[in-house]
C-alpha cells in the first residue's frame, strides 16, 4: 500500500485545489463556495516519480457536529486516522480562527505528523504573510499558492522526509481487472447509500438531502472474489431547476464517470417510477454506448398492488432499453445486491464480446434466409458478408448493397436477432452498415452498329 497524506483544514482555504495541484489532475471539484467537498476524495502523487503516495482530499470543518456539517467532518476524521502524515491548510490572508485551533488540538492528539500549509499566498507577501499563525506553534510551515503552482514542490519535500520507506512504494495504481461502475440516477434515489452498503463501511456521505453527493467519488471494493471501482455521482436534475455553478459542474464530472466507467447502474426510485428526466440520463448513457444495469431501490417499501403498478410502468417506459436488465433492491437494508452484482457481470461480459468474421457471416445469412429485406423501389437490399468492429459496445458492420435503403426495423429486426442467438444482454448493440461500391458505375459499354439499328427500329415502332 502506498503511504497517505490527509489534507484538512476549515472550509474554502483551497484543500481541493492543492489536491488538484499534487497530482497533477482535476478530479476534485474546485469552486469559491465554502463546503463544496463533502466526501473523502483518494488520488495519487507521482510529482518525485520513485516516491509515490496517496492523498486524499477532505471537506472543511466547520466546527459543527450535525447535519451535512457534522456528517463531513466525521469523513475528514477517518482521512485523519488512516493518514500517516496530515497537510493542516489555513488561508494565510486571514488570522487564525478558534476552530483552526480546535482542528490543530485534535491532530496533534494523534500523534502524527503535521505540516502547516499557509496558502494562497502571493510573491509579493510571501515572507510575512502567516505570522499570526506563528502562535499556532507548528514548527514545520510551508508557504505556497496552490492555485498557482508555488510552493508545491517544497510541501512534497517535506512530506517525503516524512514518509515511511516501503518496499512496495511503485506499485502502479492501476488494475486492469478492476471493473469500473459508475452510479447514477436523480437526486435522492439512493446512489450513496449503495456505495455504502456494497463497501460495507460510510465511505461516503448519505443523508435525506437530496443533492448531498456534488462530486463523482471513486471507491475500491471487492465482492465475491470480483474487483470493483464504484463511482459515486451527484445526482442529475432537469436544466430548468439547474440554477448553481456547482451543480453545473457536478453533472459535468457525472457525464464524465459515464464515459469512464464499463458498467454503468442507473438507479430509480420504486415510489416514483421512471420520469422524463431518468430518460433524459438513459440517453446519455446510450450516446456513451456503455453497459446498462437498471437498479429499482426502495422496493421493500411497496405494497404488492403497488409493485405490479410499478413493474408495468418500468415495461412501458423502459421500453427503449428492453435488453437492459432491472434488478429490485433495497439499498437501505441490502436486499438483491448479490443479484445486482451478477447482472452487472452478465452485463460487462456481453459488452466485451468479440464476434468473429466467418460466424458473424453465417448468422447475418440465416438472419436474411429466416426474414428477407423488404424491397424498396423495386430493389431488395443484398448483405453480402459481416466482421466484427470492436467492443464496449459490441459492434457488428454488415456489408452489402442498398444497404443504404433498409427501413429501421428490419435493422432493429438484425439487432434483435444477434443479440439473440449470441445471448447478449445489458449492453448496447452497434451495427454499421457499408454500401458496396458498384464495379461497373463508371464503364461505358459502346454499342455496336447492330445494336444501334435495332434501337433506331424500336424507336420508329414506338412511334407509330
Amino acid at each position: 500500500m502506498l503511504p497517505l497524506v490527509a489534507l484538512v483544514g476549515r472550509p474554502n482555504v483551497g484543500k481541493s485545489t492543492l489536491f488538484n495541484a499534487l497530482t497533477r489532475s482535476r478530479a476534485a471539484l474546485v469552486h469559491d463556495e465554502p463546503g463544496v467537498t463533502r466526501d473523502r476524495h483518494y488520488g495519487v502523487c507521482r510529482r518525485v516519480e520513485d516516491r509515490p503516495f496517496m492523498v486524499v482530499d477532505t471537506g472543511g470543518i466547520s466546527g459543527e457536529d450535525e447535519g451535512l456539517a457534522g456528517l463531513t467532518a466525521q469523513q475528514s476524521g477517518a482521512a485523519i486516522d488512516e493518514a500517516d502524515i496530515v497537510v493542516f491548510v489555513v488561508d494565510a490572508k486571514h488570522a487564525p480562527l478558534p476552530v483552526d485551533e480546535e482542528i490543530l488540538r485534535r491532530l496533534r492528539r494523534t500523534g502524527k505528523p503535521v505540516l502547516l500549509a499557509l496558502n494562497k499566498i502571493d510573491a509579493a507577501d510571501a515572507h510575512e504573510a502567516g505570522a499570526e499563525y506563528a502562535r499556532l506553534g507548528v514548527a514545520d510551515v510551508i508557504r505556497l499558492s496552490a492555485a498557482h503552482q508555488r510552493g508545491v514542490d517544497e510541501l512534497v519535500d517535506e512530506i517525503l522526509e516524512r514518509l515511511p520507506e516501503t518496499a512496495d512504494a511503485a506499485v502502479e495504481e492501476v488494475e486492469p481487472d478492476r471493473l469500473r461502475v459508475a452510479i447514477v440516477g436523480r437526486p435522492n434515489v439512493g446512489k450513496s447509500t449503495l456505495v455504502n452498503r456494497l463497501v460495507g463501511e460510510e465511505r461516503v456521505i448519505a443523508s435525506s438531502v437530496p443533492g448531498t453527493t456534488r462530486d463523482s467519488i471513486h471507491v475500491d471494493t471487492e465482492r465475491d472474489g470480483h474487483k470493483y471501482r464504484l463511482i459515486d455521482t451527484a445526482g442529475i436534475r432537469r436544466k430548468s431547476k439547474v440554477d448553481e455553478a456547482v451543480e453545473k459542474f457536478s453533472i459535468i464530472k457525472t457525464l464524465r464517470a459515464i464515459e469512464e466507467a464499463q458498467v454503468v447502474i442507473f438507479m430509480l426510485d420504486a415510489s416514483e417510477g421512471v420520469t422524463d428526466q431518468d430518460a433524459s440520463v438513459l440517453g446519455q448513457v446510450l450516446d456513451a454506448g456503455r453497459a446498462l444495469v437498471i437498479a429499482v431501490n426502495k422496493w421493500d417499501g411497496l405494497s404488492t398492488y403497488q409493485r405490479e403498478q410499478t413493474r408495468a410502468a418500468l415495461d412501458r417506459r423502459l421500453v427503449f432499453v428492453p435488453w437492459a436488465e432491472s434488478v429490485t433492491i433495497s439499498a437501505a437494508h441490502g436486499s438483491g445486491l448479490r443479484e445486482l452484482l451478477r447482472a452487472v457481470q452478465r452485463a460487462h461480459r456481453s459488452a466485451g464480446f468479440q464476434f468473429t468474421t466467418s460466424d458473424l457471416t453465417r448468422v447475418v445469412e440465416a438472419a436474411v434466409e429466416a426474414h428477407p429485406p423488404p424491397p424498396v423501389g423495386g430493389h431488395a437490399a443484398k448483405l453480402r458478408f459481416a466482421h466484427p468492429g470492436g467492443t464496449h459496445p459490441p459492434t457488428a458492420v454488415i456489408h452489402g448493397g442498398r444497404v443504404n435503403k433498409l427501413p429501421d426495423n428490419y435493422k432493429r429486426y438484425l439487432e434483435n436477432y444477434l443479440r439473440q442467438h449470441y445471448k447478449l444482454v445489458g449492453t448496447p448493440l452497434k451495427l454499421e452498415f457499408r454500401q458496396g461500391e458498384n464495379p461497373y458505375a463508371d464503364k461505358v459499354n459502346p454499342l455496336t452498329e447492330r445494336q444501334v439499328r435495332q434501337r433506331r427500329r424500336l424507336v420508329r415502332h414506338s412511334k407509330r
